[in-house]
């Protein structure tokens, strides 16, 4: 097993297919977007990261509720994608698109919401304890991060979305402050230090 999976698998899904895993066509994909979309607990952020962005649909998303989006992924193809999804959207002065994989540097300067969509189980343990510290020391205090996992077996990925999902949970340092979990798919929302609830924020309770 390899510490995360090699580049060239899925670069040779995007040889195949624009989009291999249907983000811009499955309801699946556009529901479970909507649900962790709602889960944030504020309606606007100032500066996101998104590692493993695909093709751009849920960045777009986030760019309409962020100010700025740092975006990577390990796959021209996927990013030239999504850079022109950014132009088609009037969203490209919002989003910040570059090639790294998880394992990579993480970009300078602090975030105040991660989000980790269908990422996490590409690693092994030891190095999904290593990006969950980054994410973590890269989180501004009150900032949000969200980790949404496909929870069935997927025989060639190194971990499962049920086993990220705990190692996330485990982790110091973060309340979680919103989940949501179904027969197919796993959403977490956790904040860094204590932070008042939604209706509490709006002085509703």
């Amino acid at each position: 097993m390899v510490s995360a999976m090699d580049p060239g698998y899925f670069e040779s899904m995007y040889a195949e297919s624009a989009d291999p895993w249907g983000f811009d066509d499955r309801w699946y994909e556009r529901r479970k977007y909507a649900l962790t979309l709602a889960a944030l607990p504020r309606p606007h952020y100032r500066r996101a990261f998104e590692p493993g962005c695909s093709i751009g649909v849920l960045t777009a998303q986030l760019a309409e509720r962020c100010d700025r989006v740092v975006a990577t992924d390990v796959v021209p193809r996927a990013l030239a994608s999504a850079r022109d999804r950014m132009q088609r959207e009037g969203l490209a002065d919002r989003v910040e698109l570059g090639r790294a994989s998880l394992l990579d540097p993480w970009p300078a300067g602090a975030f105040d919401l991660v989000v980790l969509s269908e990422v996490l189980y590409y690693l092994t343990p030891a190095d999904l304890g290593t990006v969950l510290a980054r994410a973590v020391d890269s989180l501004e205090e009150g900032g949000s991060l969200v980790a949404v996992h496909w929870q069935h077996p997927v025989p060639e990925y190194p971990q499962t979305g049920r086993a990220v999902h705990d190692s996330v949970a485990a982790l110091d340092g973060l309340q979680r402050v919103g989940s949501y979990r179904d027969a197919d798919f796993h959403l977490d929302v956790y904040t860094r230090g204590a932070t008042p609830s939604v209706a509490a924020a709006e002085g509703l309770s």
